[in-house]
This record gives structure tokens, sequence and C-alpha cells, in this order.
């Protein structure tokens, strides 16, 4: 089975992203706006219980903390993919380093760069066209985040969530 781990941002950004998502994210269909900490992995059963029992071990000493959004950029030319911006934190960083070091065999295809996905899968027209009209738009949003989820994906390519993982509280 293939699983992930994610940060689920409020529904207010979630809103947001999906504005513009509905139009220009090939998998607006089969995901909720996120802010992935682990992509995609294949696990047994057995495999993903062992590590929710890690994540879990993780959430205990995690304490909530906040992101902010600031802007609207794009992965071009490495691929067309147009993001909201996610400032990076320590906590942030040192969250997604601890779930990945559980996952040492599997090398991360790139580094790690915290965003919400809100295009992706465009022409090089179609990215040229909406990044330049989007790039200019101001974000400023800030929320704190205190919990992370595990997903697995269904038969139909789309993905729910299999366990959530709260922060300790102060």
């Amino acid at each position: 089975m293939k699983f992930g781990v994610v940060i689920f941002p409020s529904k207010k950004l979630q809103d947001l992203a999906n504005s513009y998502r509905k139009r220009y994210d090939s998998h607006y269909a089969l995901i909720t706006p996120h802010l992935t900490l682990k992509n995609t992995f294949e696990a047994t059963e057995e495999d993903v219980k062992e590590f929710a029992d890690k994540l879990r071990r993780i959430a205990g000493n995690t304490q909530p903390f906040t992101i902010k959004t600031t802007k609207v950029s794009s992965f071009h030319p490495v691929n067309n993919v147009i993001y909201f911006k996610v400032e990076p934190t320590e906590e942030l960083t040192s969250l997604h380093a601890e779930v990945n070091k559980e996952f040492s065999e599997q090398n991360p295809e790139y580094a790690f760069v915290p965003h919400i996905t809100i295009g992706q899968n465009l022409s090089n027209d179609e990215h040229s066209d909406v990044y330049g009209s989007l790039r200019m738009k101001k974000i400023d949003h800030e929320e704190t985040i205190d919990r992370f989820h595990l997903l697995y994906q269904l038969d139909n390519g789309s993905w729910t969530v299999s366990e959530t993982f709260r922060f300790r509280k102060e």
C-alpha cells in the first residue's frame, strides 16, 4: 500500500488553496490541500503499524508551532508546480527531519521546501501564464499547527487519513 505523512492547514487556508487548485491542480479531487512531511512510500500493514508508533512518539515530543504562508512561488524549471510558500521554521524543519529519519533507506527525491501545492501538471505555456499572474499576489496567512496525519491511498487514487497524531500540549 502507499502511504504519506502530511499537515492539513486550517479550513481558511484550504479554501484559498482550493480556489486555485480546482483550475490548476490535476490532483484536486484526490487529496485536500496539504503540506507534505513524508513523500509517498510503499509499506505493508505490519510496517506501517510500527511507523505509526514512531509517529505517535514524535508527536508526543512536539509542541504546537506556527506556520506562515507568504507568497506564491514555483519549482520551475525543475517542474511546473505552483505553490503557496510556507516559511521554513526550526520546528517545521526538525519535524520533517524527525519523520523522515525513520526511513533512512528511502532517499528523498528533493530537498525539503515547505509548501502547499496549488497547481501542477501544467504545460510550459500554462505554467508561465498562471504563475505570471499569481506571483504578484500577496499571501499573508499565519496559523498554529498542532497535529499531522498518516494517509493511505485508496484504489481510486484518492488519499484518506489512516491516523491523526496530535502534538503535546504545553
